[in-house]
């Protein structure tokens, strides 16, 4: 019959179970800290995405009026011939 001293106690399963139980709730407040991080971190990806779309449009909505000025600009030929013929 093995003796008593190879069984935990009633104290020391106690313990044992409120260390686990402040272990788990710890690990509970983590994850729901994980949670908001994760939460915030989301809306700054959406934010940051708009805003970059945003820019590239704007960025294309200048190079098309960049080239339409370009193609109001005189042939380099047609200023060649304009000082040759001065």
């Amino acid at each position: 019959m093995p003796s008593a001293m190879s069984y935990p106690t009633q104290h020391t399963q106690q313990h044992q179970l409120n260390q686990l139980t402040e272990r788990v709730e710890r690990l509970l407040l983590r994850h729901l800290e994980l949670q908001r991080t994760n939460t915030l971190l989301t809306e700054q990806v959406t934010t940051l995405t708009n805003e970059r779309d945003s820019l590239k449009s704007r960025l294309g909505a200048a190079r098309a009026r960049v080239d339409a000025l370009l193609e109001r600009l005189p042939d380099n030929s047609a200023l060649e011939s304009a000082k040759e013929s001065a």
